[in-house]
């Protein structure tokens, strides 16, 4: 039976971190299901739908939007339920809530493997628009030289153009005003990176659990290649570490040489490989 949920109540998130466990465990990698924004869904919407036997969860797909007009739709089917066409009714539940919200973009975010995801996606005409690797830390960074030069604080208002120019000039894409921080339970900060009192960078930490994200993490063409990125990684994750996360996470395109060799080095390890189909 689909459901169409307004919110997720404690038992309706229990079981879906009980068919993420299940799913991982045959599968193994990782979901990208977003626990904060799932934790914390204002519930005047439909944004996630829930496919149940009873009272056993077989099937979930969240929508997320991050800005503004590109939507993500991330899913997953128990193990023991696939091949019963419960992942094409989520997604053909899921399009018509989408296209009513006036979303131009629609990326369904599939794991590399096993290949049931891009099946589907493929069967709906989509066309792979980027690849991700999910890059995981679990232990002390590898040592850095740290710039004296160089500070990280908390971003001010005053900081809020210079971050969506960098946003634009690393990502090509800003965060509207609205969203200067998500809308979200989960303990969340931005951060920006001054060399001598000129703000060069910015970054994006989230908290979930016992799990550090670091997000939307960009230095100013001019200042690259300096160290600047390692020195200022390297002390963001020793700090998630001291204050008692377990792992920090990040994500990286593949095809961004640069960083992926940054955040290695360091100590990162990949743990999933991700791909974005844009449906049409």
């Amino acid at each position: 039976m689909l459901e169409l949920a307004r919110g997720l109540t404690d038992p309706a998130l229990a079981a879906i971190a009980g068919l993420e466990r299940r799913v991982i465990a045959a599968d193994g990698g990782r979901i990208k299901l977003e626990w904060g924004v799932l934790r914390s869904r204002p519930g005047h919407r439909v944004e996630d739908l829930l496919w149940w036997d009873g009272d056993r969860l077989l099937g979930f797909l969240g929508i997320y939007a991050f800005g503004a007009p590109t939507v993500e739709l991330t899913g997953m089917v128990a193990p023991e339920a696939r091949r019963r066409g419960i992942a094409s009714a989520l997604l053909a539940a899921a399009l018509p809530l989408c296209e009513e919200r006036g979303y131009t973009k629609i990326l369904l975010v599939t794991p590399r493997t096993p290949a049931a995801a891009r099946e589907l996606a493929l069967r709906r005409g989509a066309v792979l628009d980027h690849s991700e690797y999910a890059l995981q830390l679990t232990g002390e960074p590898a040592e850095a030289p740290s710039n004296p030069r160089i500070t990280v604080r908390p971003m001010n208002s005053a900081d809020a153009a210079t971050v969506k120019s960098l946003m634009m000039t690393g990502f090509g894409w800003e965060p509207p005003d609205s969203d200067s921080e998500p809308d979200s339970d989960e303990p969340t900060s931005t951060l920006v990176v001054e060399l001598e009192g000129a703000v060069v960078g910015s970054v994006r930490i989230t908290r979930n659990d016992d799990t550090a994200g670091v997000y939307g993490f960009v230095v100013h063409p001019d200042h690259r290649g300096r160290g600047i990125g390692r020195d200022v990684l390297r002390r963001i994750c020793s700090q998630a570490l001291a204050e008692g996360a377990a792992r920090v996470h990040l994500e990286v395109a593949v095809d961004n040489d640069r960083a992926l060799g940054l955040y290695t080095s360091l100590g990162f390890s990949p743990v999933a490989t991700e791909d974005y189909y844009a449906l049409p």
